[in-house]
């Protein structure tokens, strides 16, 4: 996958690069101006006082970052502000660090930073979650981005519940170049449609699948039971396949995003999230809720509509797009 920019000296960056960060920092706009203005005109250069931190907290909450995450950067802080005078400029770098260790955690525990297919082995990355929250397009964009970055990609159409799905992802494989495989036939068995991309996967020897599934609530049995049995066929075709379940949560939506996360964590084998429509809303905490309260690895971040505005997670970009000053 495309790497992050982090760690990059300035002329190391591509266009394409700032472009993104440009555009994250946009994006996480909504989320400043209820979070990071008020808090800038609070601490301003005065050292922090446990007042300031009763602000921060109320403050870090309604920025939907989440009452364990919140808990756990005031109590840094306290414990801090006993063993040093911390200055607003101090206190925002301190919160940073804070933020980062919290959203890199589940993806320290994980053994990997970046999710990317393991050359040699076929990858499986199913995409589950609720209807709405951008799972097809997020698919699409995935694809585009596998296949940009030289691994041979293919995409299984295993949502057969919604109409339009279907051709809505061949519309987003033409894009990406990408094929999609597919079955006619109304209401056709989403198992079956898995069955046959993985034959297909075989042949080509391919090295991602991209798996779009049904939309599903976690209480919806029928649904869940699909899921289970697309992944039974995955191990009983290819046992040796690396398999992803990637959560699709839209960050507009805040704590139900993390509601979902929670209930989904306890009857689908979760291995990551991935966090859409990040741009124009002013919830995009949610995202170290998630990694805090359900210890989920985030592993790519939507900020935008355009076939290149997703993107694999940098904590550190995030964070520092979050809690940009300008």
């Amino acid at each position: 996958m495309v790497l992050a920019a982090q760690g990059k000296k300035i002329n190391q960056i591509s266009i394409d690069e700032i472009d993104w960060l440009t555009k994250l920092r946009r994006g996480l706009e909504e989320t400043r101006k209820g979070f990071v203005t008020e808090l800038l005109d609070k601490l301003g250069d005065d050292p922090l006082t446990p007042e300031s931190l009763d602000d921060l907290e109320t403050l870090l909450i309604r920025a939907d970052v989440g009452i364990d995450s919140t808990d756990k950067v005031i109590s840094s802080l306290r414990t801090k502000l006993n063993e040093e005078v911390v200055g607003g400029e101090a206190g925002i770098k301190f919160l940073k660090k804070e933020l980062k260790l919290i959203i890199d955690k589940p993806i320290k525990d994980s053994g990997s930073d970046l999710l990317v297919p393991q050359k040699g082995k076929l990858n499986v990355w199913l995409l589950v979650g609720v209807n709405g929250v951008g799972k097809t397009t997020t698919l699409g964009k995935l694809a585009y981005l596998s296949s940009k970055s030289n691994y041979k990609t293919l995409i299984a159409a295993a949502d057969t519940f919604r109409a339009a799905a279907v051709e809505q992802l061949k519309v987003w494989g033409d894009r990406s170049n990408v094929d999609v495989i597919s079955n006619k036939s109304k209401n056709a068995d989403p198992a079956a449609v898995v069955f046959d991309a993985i034959n297909s996967a075989k042949k080509r020897n391919v090295d991602l699948l991209l798996v779009d599934t049904a939309g599903r609530l976690q209480t919806k049995n029928n649904l869940m039971d699909e899921l289970a049995k697309i992944k039974k066929i995955i191990d009983k075709k290819v046992p040796d396949a690396i398999v992803e379940s990637l959560l699709v949560l839209d960050a507009s939506q805040g704590q139900n995003g993390l509601k979902q996360a929670k209930s989904f964590a306890k009857s689908a084998d979760l291995s990551g999230a991935i966090i859409t429509k990040l741009d124009g809303t002013s919830r995009g905490g949610v995202s170290l809720a998630v990694s805090e309260e359900v210890n989920l690895p985030i592993r790519f971040i939507g900020a935008g509509e355009g076939i290149k505005d997703l993107r694999p997670f940098n904590s550190y970009e995030f964070v520092e797009a979050m809690l940009a000053d300008k």
